[in-house]
C-alpha cells in the first residue's frame, strides 16, 4: 500500500518553488498532498519548505533589492502591468486552478478572484508612479521635503480563502515601492500563485525581485518571520496566528501590517430597501461558502420587520445551490479542508447547546458524481442565541448566520461592538442622518451603508481591536513599505 502511494505522489504534478528566478524544487525535497476540496482528494504536490528555502529565497531578494530599488518607478511599473496582461489573457485558466485549489465555484473565481488578482497589480503599478511627497518652506531659512524610501525585503503571508486576489494584494504594492518581496501563499491553495510565478518570468521580472516559497505555516512562515533580513511583514489569516507573528517580529522591530479575523454584525432597519437587505444580507451571509473575512455572519434586524426578513432571508437561502464547483449553477462550493469542515459543523453543534434554532442548513451535503467525498454544508441559519454566546463571539469562517431582534439603535450598536473582533460592518437604513450616526459609533474599520464589499482601492483596508493592526490599500499600502526621510536644505 505504502509503495503504491509513493507511486501515486510521483505522478501528480509537483508545484515548485520561485526563487532568484528560477521554479526549483525544496531542499529537502520534500513534498505535502494538496487536496482538491471539491472532491476530498490530493491531486498535486506542493513543497515543505524549510529555514534552507528561505534563506535561498532572502538571499535572492537581498542581492536584487539594490537594482530594482533604484530602478525608476516607470519601468517597475511597466513589468507589474505586463504581469496584470497575462492574468487577463490566462484567466480561465487562473479561475479554474483557483476553483479547484479553494472549492469556491468556478463563475465566482471567473467574474470576483482573478480579474481582481489583475486590477491589483494595475492599481499599485500605477499608483507608485503617481506617488506624490510634501515639501515645506520653513520660513526663509529652508526647504524640507520627504523622500519615501523602499524599506528593503518584505515578507508577504497570504491566506487559503481568496488566493490569488489576497496574494497580489500584497506583493504588488511592495513591488511596486521598489521592495523585494519572499512570499509565502497559504499551503492549502498554492497553485495559483506557481502559475503567477511562470507569469512573472514570461513577463521578465528581474530574478530574485519575487521569491515564492510554498509550505506550511509553522516551518516556512515562521522562518520568513524570523529572519533579521526580512524587516517588513505583511500577514493576512487568523488571529492566533496573527498574535504569534508579532510577538516574534515586534521585539525585532519588524514593521508589521496584520488582517486578521472578523465576525461581522449586519445590522438592518426597518426603514431599509427591505428588498435589497435581503438580497444582499444573503450574499454576504454565504459568498464564497462563507470563508471571506468579510462575511456578514451576525445578522441583527429591527424587530418590527424580524419575522419577515428571517422568512425572506430563509427562502432565498434556500435556493442557492451547493454542488460542484464547475456547474455554472452551483452558489455554495466546497469548503476548503475536512478539519475546516469539521470544525464549521462542531459550530453548528455548538449552537444548538447553546439553545440556538437551526430554521435551515445544518448538515454535511453529500455531492453526486465526481465531488462525492468533497467537503460541503448547507447554508446554514440560527436562531435564538444572546449575543455573548460562543457562536455570536467566535469567527466560523464558514456558511453559517445568526438572525437576531432588536428594538433600539442603541441596543443594536452594542451587540453590533460586543465580540473582540472589529473588521467590517453594515448598515441598512433609509435615514441618513442615522447612517451617519450609528456609523461613527461602530468600532469596525469599515463600514457599509446599504451595501457589502463595495470596494474602492484607494481607500484604507483593515479593522480594530483584534481585527489587526495597521491599514492596507491606496497610499497606505505604499506607505507601509516605505520608509520616510526628511531632508532639509538651508537655503
Amino acid at each position: 500500500m505504502a509503495e503504491e502511494r509513493d507511486v501515486f505522489k510521483r505522478i501528480m504534478e509537483k508545484i515548485l518553488n520561485y526563487i532568484n528566478g528560477e521554479l526549483v524544487e525544496p531542499a529537502g525535497k520534500n513534498y505535502l498532498e494538496n487536496f482538491n476540496p471539491a472532491e476530498g482528494k490530493p491531486y498535486s504536490l506542493v513543497p515543505d519548505s524549510d529555514t534552507t528555502d528561505v534563506q535561498q529565497a532572502v538571499n535572492s531578494a537581498r542581492n536584487a533589492f539594490d537594482s530594482w530599488s533604484t530602478m525608476p518607478a516607470e519601468k517597475r511599473a511597466a513589468i507589474l502591468l505586463r504581469i496584470a496582461d497575462f492574468i487577463d489573457r490566462d484567466l480561465d485558466k487562473l479561475a479554474l486552478a483557483e476553483s479547484n485549489d479553494q472549492g469556491k465555484p468556478l463563475r465566482l473565481a471567473r467574474s470576483v478572484d482573478i480579474p481582481r488578482a489583475s486590477l491589483n497589480m494595475r492599481f499599485f503599478a500605477t499608483g507608485a508612479i503617481h506617488f506624490a511627497s510634501e515639501a515645506y518652506i520653513t520660513g526663509n531659512e529652508a526647504v524640507n521635503y520627504t523622500l519615501r524610501m523602499p524599506v528593503g525585503v518584505a515578507g508577504c503571508i497570504s491566506p487559503w480563502n481568496l488566493p490569488l486576489y489576497l496574494f497580489t494584494w500584497k506583493i504588488a504594492p511592495a513591488l511596486a515601492a521598489g521592495c523585494t518581496v519572499v512570499a509565502k501563499p497559504s499551503e492549502l491553495t498554492p497553485m495559483t500563485a506557481f502559475l503567477f510565478s511562470r507569469l512573472c518570468r514570461e513577463a521578465g521580472l528581474p530574478n530574485g525581485v519575487l521569491n515564492i516559497v510554498h509550505g506550511l505555516g509553522n516551518k516556512a512562515g515562521q522562518a520568513i518571520v524570523e529572519h533579521p533580513d526580512v524587516v517588513a511583514i505583511s500577514f493576512t489569516g487568523g488571529t492566533a496566528t496573527g498574535k504569534k507573528i508579532a510577538a516574534t517580529a515586534a521585539p525585532m522591530f519588524k514593521k508589521l501590517s496584520l488582517e486578521l479575523g472578523g465576525k461581522n454584525p449586519n445590522m438592518v432597519f426597518a426603514d431599509c430597501d427591505f428588498e435589497k437587505a435581503v438580497r444582499t444580507s444573503v450574499q454576504a451571509a454565504f459568498s464564497n461558502q462563507g470563508e471571506i473575512c468579510l462575511c456578514g455572519s451576525r445578522i441583527f434586524v429591527e424587530r418590527k420587520i424580524f419575522e419577515r426578513f428571517t422568512e425572506a432571508f430563509i427562502q432565498q437561502t434556500k435556493e442557492l445551490t451547493v454542488g460542484d464547483p464547475l456547474d455554472d449553477k452551483t452558489r455554495i462550493g466546497a469548503l476548503i479542508s475536512e478539519a475546516h469542515m469539521k470544525k464549521v459543523l462542531g459550530y453548528i453543534d455548538l449552537a444548538k447547546q447553546e439553545g440556538g434554532s437551526i430554521l435551515t442548513g445544518g448538515n454535511r451535503v453529500r455531492v453526486s458524481g465526481r465531488c462525492a467525498e468533497g467537503y460541503f454544508i448547507e447554508p446554514t441559519v440560527i436562531t435564538g442565541l444572546n449575543e455573548r454566546c460562543r457562536t455570536n463571539q467566535e469567527e466560523i469562517f464558514g456558511p453559517v448566520v445568526t438572525l437576531m431582534p432588536f428594538d433600539t439603535e442603541e441596543e443594536v450598536i452594542q451587540y453590533a461592538n460586543s465580540t473582540p473582533y472589529g473588521l467590517s460592518a453594515t448598515i441598512w437604513t433609509e435615514n441618513l442622518t442615522r447612517a451617519h450616526r450609528v456609523a461613527v459609533q461602530i468600532k469596525s474599520g469599515i463600514i457599509w451603508i446599504n451595501c457589502w464589499l463595495f470596494r474602492d482601492l484607494r481607500t484604507p483596508f483593515g479593522g480594530m481591536k483584534q481585527s489587526g493592526v495597521g491599514r492596507e490599500g491606496g497610499w497606505e499600502a505604499l506607505r507601509f513599505f516605505t520608509e520616510a526621510k526628511n531632508v532639509c536644505v538651508k537655503l
